[in-house]
């Protein structure tokens, strides 16, 4: 009996650690999310504040029912993608605790393999963690500029 009890308990453990990394691939950004705010928490806030155009009450209840930074995110963002209000996001997030953002995500009407979706898995908007496609046209604009300048010598 005690060797099926060991045996139930590694089968368990193994599956919640096989689920947290399947969790964990669909949403891969939000551990540097995680870092690059906590080293900065009230740059942090105010990029909340900015990106999501909310006030401190909205910033705050996000924050302190959140248990990460990127949890603060992505109520903010589910709220502003579901049209639902904060608390009503917070409600299920916690209720879905556990489960995932994705299964958030669906029970706020976020249809997986939807535009909305697709977008919460790529990533965040706070903070410039991929090549900047600007540095790429002002490259080609200083060439464009050299070259002028060659020309009229």
């Amino acid at each position: 009996m005690m060797k099926l009890i060991k045996m139930l308990f590694v089968v368990l453990m193994m599956l919640l650690l096989v689920s947290s990394i399947a969790e964990a691939g669909d949403f891969d950004w939000i551990q540097d999310f995680n870092i690059n705010a906590e080293a900065d928490p009230s740059g942090f806030r105010a990029r909340l504040r900015a990106r999501f155009k909310l006030g401190n009450a909205e910033i705050e209840a996000a924050l302190s029912n959140a248990d990460k930074p990127a949890d603060a995110y992505m109520i903010c963002r589910l709220k502003e993608m579901s049209g639902q209000s904060t608390d009503d996001v917070v409600k299920k997030y916690k209720a879905g605790k556990g489960k995932g953002w994705g299964a958030v995500a669906k029970s706020l009407g976020i249809k997986p393999g939807s535009s909305e979706f697709h977008a919460l898995k790529r990533g965040q908007d706070l903070y410039d963690t991929t090549p900047n496609d600007t540095d790429k046209v002002k490259g080609k604009n200083k060439e464009k500029g050299k070259n002028k300048a060659k020309a009229k010598k």
